[in-house]
């Protein structure tokens, strides 16, 4: 997500998965490529086996799991083994796959899906290298690679420099000549704010002849406010963030406080550990100042509904789902809404799991409902913070002094009230003495209904 203690730039993150990519290139440069499991051979065995040999329990077949390993590994009661790492000549996956008797071929060919030869080619490729099996990516530990040799190694200033160069080598391709300062302050200044750069920075870069001139421009961008737009970007969009309702008539409502706390987090490099509990549980910190409340926004850019025939409960389950589904996605790097509904063959997440998940969001006093007269015209619905600016502060304060001011003077005069009274009694005396010049009654003559009702 480009987001840790250590700030990652969009430029240094390019350069990771650059640095991820070829570090596998580095590994089969000498070789040729390895068979990757979650890239070549998981699609294979979930689309061709994984309905009779899989995870569902109910639909499995003779036993065999061809989604995990100890098993696909282990003798079948046939006495024979799906899959022997090294061996693929002993392998009767591979056996089952290369059949012509209708009775024996894998998958069935009811089925009608029957492997290619391409893909028992890498099948019997992946047995061959060991059958080595993937976790999902998400959980792999990112490992730092072996720097590849070059031929050229005066050229790469950074170990990247030799994983790029490596790829170019195995192309039969050079690099191209360096970029002249402008461009190169041009390309800083758009991938780390945004925007052009300032011609005055421009300058100052140019005519910087130091060692660390081009550190130094670097700097610059990322001590610009433009860094944390820029850097926001990104999390915006996975956190579904909108000043709008999103269903019907998309009508308006305030949620940019929290986008300027995410821009200000980037800017000031807030710990990726702060990051994360503030948005998830910054208002159940112990007393909570404006900003960790103000970070709790990012639950709240769900949509609204007030659809007049909406099921409230059924929307407010909606809510606490997309509140799952979002968490899973930002910081799980997970798509779990299939858990939703089922164990999913790829998702590592169950359905059981994704309800305990549930459970957590399932207690949040907002519904995602924005129904009734309160509500008319759009807003944000309860529960609000209101955000007042340091002017509105100003003002509510001397309001408040005022009210207080004035209660206080009314509490002062209640040990005057039997005094007042009695000043009272006696003014209105001797209008009392003669009640018909004190009080005077009116007798209703008519009665008229605009409407034409009868009385």
């Amino acid at each position: 997500m480009g987001f840790t203690a250590s700030v990652i730039t969009s430029a240094r993150r390019a350069c990771l998965s650059a640095l991820l990519c070829l570090s596998v290139f580095a590994a089969e440069a000498a070789d040729g490529p390895r068979i990757d499991f979650n890239r070549d051979v998981r699609p294979i065995l979930s689309d061709r086996c994984f309905a009779c040999h899989g995870p569902d329990a109910e639909d499995r077949q003779a036993g065999l799991r061809l989604d995990d390993r100890g098993v696909a590994i282990a003798a079948l009661e046939s006495g024979g083994t799906a899959i022997v790492p090294g061996k693929p000549e002993a392998s009767e996956i591979l056996a089952r796959i290369a059949s012509t008797d209708p009775d024996v071929i894998m998958p069935p060919p009811h089925v009608n899906k029957p492997v290619t030869s391409a893909e028992a080619d890498i099948l019997r490729r992946w047995i061959a290298e060991g059958a080595e099996y993937r976790g999902h990516w998400a959980f792999e530990r990112v490992q730092r690679p072996v720097v590849p040799a070059v031929k050229d190694a005066a050229w790469a200033k950074t170990p990247i420099d030799r994983f790029i160069l490596a790829r170019l080598d195995h192309e039969g391709l050079s690099p191209n000549a360096e970029a002249d300062r402008v461009t190169l302050a041009r390309r800083v200044a758009l991938d780390l704010t945004g925007l052009p750069p300032v011609p005055a920075d421009v300058d100052t870069f140019l005519a910087d002849q130091s060692p660390d001139a081009y550190e130094k421009y670097v700097d610059r961008m990322l001590a610009s406010p433009h860094f944390g737009e820029r850097m926001a970007l990104e999390w915006l969009d996975a956190a579904r963030y909108a000043d709008s309702s999103g269903y019907q008539t998309d009508s308006s409502r305030q949620n940019w406080p929290w986008r300027d706390w995410l821009i200000d987090a980037y800017n000031r490099n807030l710990s990726f550990d702060e990051f994360t509990i503030h948005q998830l549980a910054g208002d159940m910190l112990q007393n909570p100042s404006r900003d960790q409340i103000v970070a709790t926004g990012f639950n709240r850019n769900h949509r609204l509904n007030g659809e007049g025939g909406i099921i409230a409960e059924e929307w407010r389950v909606e809510t606490v789902i997309d509140r799952v589904e979002t968490t899973g996605q930002t910081w799980l790097a997970l798509t779990v809404g299939c858990a939703r509904c089922h164990d999913h063959k790829y998702d590592p997440l169950s359905q059981k799991e994704f309800y305990a998940f549930f459970s957590l969001f399932n207690n949040v006093p907002e519904t995602g409902t924005n129904q009734g007269p309160a509500h008319r015209g759009g807003g944000n619905i309860d529960p609000v913070h209101l955000l007042p600016s340091p002017e509105q502060e100003q003002e509510l304060a001397r309001l408040e002094k005022v009210v207080s001011d004035a209660e206080m003077a009314v509490k002062a005069e209640t040990t005057n009230i039997d005094s007042l009274v009695t000043a009272w009694e006696e003014e209105i005396r001797p209008a009392l003495a003669k009640p018909q010049e004190a009080w005077e009654s009116f007798e209703p003559l008519e009665l008229r209904s605009v409407g034409g009702a009868t009385f």
